[in-house]
């Protein structure tokens, strides 16, 4: 039997709601409700019985539940012993935006590292909701989530219903990354209208709780273009700007070495633009490691450095 049915069943009855389920889950409504009646045509019994009031288990669904519920604490009590046990050497872990000033910071703290030491070391590039995730479900001590900042009171409560702790990293306005050889190059600063021949690139997988991600999409592109690669990874992107002029993305401060390496360039708006915030996210009763607080001092001298 999937684990991951028993967690989905018991995270239906806590809410009495599909829909909120699948919004604690981080996943579609329609593979939970296809998830649900998996389970029940496995079991050969009826576990929740739907109405428009919401959803009841029925007497043989609670007694199943009861079951899932046992079955579960058991796994989370075997992960909980054995993952205590921390291995000796460095250990860290953490989810980051692609960002490229992150991964500087990264890249610093790797090679100040003990080389005669035995490490282990997590470094993941994604999204806002799986940093929650990876931290809440893959034992990652650390997360980075970027939003921008109307959206802060939606990620706020997101972080406390989630028993997290966010502190702010920094909170700074988007630039245009483009090639040296862009149209663009020859300015000193832009104008929103100036990017409407131009092709976007964009990272493809936004997230804001309890916002459609055509929202977020709306929110996060250019309006004024109609040309986009969407990207799920940080390298292609700067091969795509290195070689196309006519290329753009909108990117938190990018550090010196980066842009001559690939021949690019940053340039800011010269009207407002949104302000972006980048915060670091762990769990409340988390203390930082000594290997933690090294990894965080390189990101707040790239900080200083790029402000």
């Amino acid at each position: 039997m999937n684990l991951l049915y028993l967690k989905y069943a018991v995270e239906v009855a806590k809410t009495s709601s599909i829909t909120k389920a699948a919004e604690n889950l981080y996943m579609g409504q329609p593979n939970l409700s296809r998830a649900i009646r998996e389970l029940e045509e496995n079991l050969g019994i009826e576990i929740f019985i739907r109405s428009s009031k919401g959803i009841t288990p029925t007497p043989q669904g609670e007694e199943f539940l009861e079951y899932a519920r046992s079955i579960l604490a058991q796994v989370d009590a075997v992960e909980k012993r054995y993952r205590e046990k921390q291995p000796s050497g460095i250990g860290f872990s953490i989810s980051v935006p692609r960002a490229s000033y992150i991964s500087c910071a990264f890249t610093d703290f790797v090679e100040k590292l003990d080389a005669e030491q035995s490490m282990e070391i997590m470094y993941k590039e994604t999204n806002a909701m799986r940093a929650v995730q990876n931290i809440l479900e893959s034992n990652y001590k650390l997360g980075i989530v970027r939003y921008l900042s109307v959206y802060d009171r939606q990620f706020r409560d997101l972080l406390a219903e989630k028993g997290l702790v966010g502190e702010l990293i920094w909170e700074f306005k988007h630039e245009v990354l483009i090639s040296e050889h862009s149209p663009l190059a020859e300015k000193e600063t832009y104008l929103p209208q100036d990017l409407s021949p131009l092709i976007e690139i964009a990272h493809g997988d936004p997230f804001v709780p309890s916002v459609p991600v055509s929202e977020v999409r709306r929110e996060e592109l250019s309006g004024q273009v109609n040309r986009r690669i969407f990207v799920f990874e940080r390298g292609s992107q700067f091969d795509l700007l290195s070689r196309l002029p006519d290329a753009f993305m909108f990117v938190s401060p990018v550090p010196e070495r980066l842009l001559k390496k690939h021949g690019l360039v940053l340039r800011a708006c010269a009207v407002e633009q949104k302000k972006y915030r980048d915060l670091l996210i762990f769990k409340k009763d988390y203390k930082f490691s000594e290997t933690d607080l090294c990894f965080i001092d390189e990101l707040m001298k790239y900080k200083r450095m790029l402000s």
